[in-house]
């Protein structure tokens, strides 16, 4: 037998791809649960317990916290979102004129409000504006000043939004209107921003949640007793009772609303998914 008919035996086979994942994966889940097991022997659950859940403390916040603060910050966010939805229609459709410097004026907006902390927006509605135009007051009041900040901050992002829809809607539906003889602007709002909409949903529902947190911003503005949302509701009992039960109360309260719209904002997205299948 030469040295070519020598058997080299079987081949050394490596794992698969599907081996490599289920590996990968059984890893992952095995440090998040070393991680857990960690945190809960080693967490101090007495302290934590008397410093996040008084049950005492926390039934003395019930009914004010969902009457007032939940109500009042629901409020300040749905006011936002209408500002910020009208403002960033008009942003939307400057930012796809054929003129040049509305072009530019809206590039210029996006840019700034979207690189511009939502913090400084606040301080500059409740401190520059009063102060460039004295002996003005914002309609409204506080509401009026927690819409008109949170719209400036979400116009930019929902501009931007608004524009990818209207350009995503198919070019025939724009010309098959205007050989119906639409005009251009009524092709636009009768058939173009409909059909837009549809497609923008899930992004703008998910600005809504954004907004939702945002509005504890409103605490720099300045608030009556009457005017607090839940993040300032929450601090002021926090600092009566010397306790961080409010607090947390405060959080579930944010989360009853978010994890419903978050889920909202999912199915949105999957039912969408399966119509362009």
């Amino acid at each position: 037998m030469s040295d070519t008919d020598v058997p080299l035996g079987p081949k050394k086979k490596g794992l698969t791809r599907r081996q490599k994942r289920t590996l990968s994966r059984g890893a992952q889940y095995a440090v998040f649960a070393a991680a857990v097991i960690a945190f809960a022997v080693t967490a101090d659950w007495g302290r934590l317990r008397n410093q996040f859940a008084q049950v005492d403390i926390a039934r003395q916040m019930f009914p004010d916290v969902i009457t007032l603060a939940l109500k009042n910050t629901v409020l300040y966010t749905l006011s936002g979102f209408v500002v910020g939805l009208v403002l960033g229609m008009v942003i939307a459709l400057m930012r796809l004129s054929s003129v040049g410097p509305y072009r530019w004026l809206a590039g210029i907006y996006i840019e700034i409000f979207r690189g511009l902390p939502a913090l400084l927006i606040f301080i500059f509605v409740g401190v520059a504006v009063p102060l460039a135009f004295p002996g003005t007051e914002i309609p409204g009041g506080t509401y009026g000043k927690v819409a008109l900040a949170l719209g400036l901050v979400s116009a930019a992002y929902m501009a931007e939004t608004i524009r990818a829809g209207i350009q995503a809607v198919p070019k025939g539906q724009t010309e098959a209107a205007r050989s119906l003889g639409f005009s251009p602007a009524k092709a636009m709002i009768s058939i173009i921003v409909p059909q837009a909409f549809r497609i923008i949903l899930p992004p703008l529902t998910n600005e809504l949640v954004l907004l939702f947190k945002d509005s504890s911003l409103v605490l720099f503005l300045g608030v009556t007793l009457e005017e607090r949302e839940l993040s300032k509701f929450g601090r002021d009992l926090a600092s009566t009772t010397a306790n961080s039960t409010p607090i947390l109360v405060a959080g579930l309260c944010y989360l009853l609303v978010t994890i419903p719209l978050s889920f909202v904002v999912r199915r949105m997205e999957s039912k969408a998914q399966e119509a362009i299948r």
